[in-house]
């Protein structure tokens, strides 16, 4: 059966695989057009075939470059005529180990990637089109982002930062534009490999669901803060974590 077109267009960044790519397919499967980007253009060009090159445009680059930012939005509306839906998803972690040991131009390239990108997407996105025609931003924060997260400080204090962003974004953008993060917990992904290969089962007994999650979680998560159901929700972090946050300090 053809999916219905919802005549929505969605802006999703950091999405030829994992957790955008699981989002991307939410909002096509519900009758959105995407653009999506990422730094890969060979896996970014598999990402739009595999949604479909009518539901689907890929623009290639780094995402905390600022031409390329505009570059991705200006192509979205040159595609598509509109940006209803920003998902900032794009993000890196290149480092392991104590913050007391951090090299602090590792901590920049992290904070570039990872929070100034997104705020750089929403500026532009809000100067193309949600200014004077509304839509909502969905900010991919994480659970390392509301707690202390051993060995990975220098992520989770980029996401506690997306978390107090989406709070600024929600205040300044209202009425017209909604603005929510999502804060995982592990996801399957490439990207979280290192916190679960290997010992899969011990890291699994952490969550009362009984598994870690995985990208269609999210998707489904996104799909919803974008839609008209989640229409009176704004500011808000939604905790996707297979319930892992009911174990803390349980031992």
């Amino acid at each position: 059966m053809a999916v219905q077109d919802s005549g929505r267009v969605a802006l999703i960044t950091g999405a030829s695989r994992g957790i955008g790519y699981g989002i991307a397919e939410a909002l096509v499967a519900r009758g959105d057009r995407v653009c999506i980007t990422g730094r890969n253009e060979e896996a970014l060009a598999e990402a739009v075939e595999r949604l479909g090159s009518d539901r689907a445009i890929g623009v290639a680059g780094k995402a905390h470059d600022e031409a390329h930012q505009t570059e991705a939005v200006e192509r979205t509306m040159e595609a598509f005529g509109r940006v209803d839906h920003l998902v900032n998803n794009a993000g890196t972690n290149p480092v392991f180990g104590p913050i007391a040991e951090l090299d602090l131009n590792v901590a920049r390239k992290v904070f570039d990637t990872n929070v100034l990108s997104a705020l750089g997407f929403a500026q532009r996105t809000w100067a193309a089109w949600q200014k004077e025609h509304g839509g909502t931003v969905v900010n991919i924060a994480s659970i390392a982002g509301l707690s202390a997260s051993p060995f990975i400080g220098a992520y989770g204090i980029s996401k506690a930062a997306m978390v107090n962003l989406t709070l600024q974004l929600a205040h300044e953008f209202s009425p017209g534009v909604r603005v929510n993060a999502i804060a995982p917990a592990v996801v399957k992904t490439k990207f979280a490999a290192a916190l679960y290969e290997g010992r899969e089962e011990e890291v699994v007994r952490r969550y009362p669901m009984g598994r870690l999650g995985v990208p269609e979680d999210i998707g489904g998560a996104a799909a919803f803060l974008t839609s008209d159901a989640s229409g009176w929700i704004t500011g808000q972090t939604l905790v996707v974590d297979g319930g892992m946050f009911l174990n803390a300090g349980v031992e």
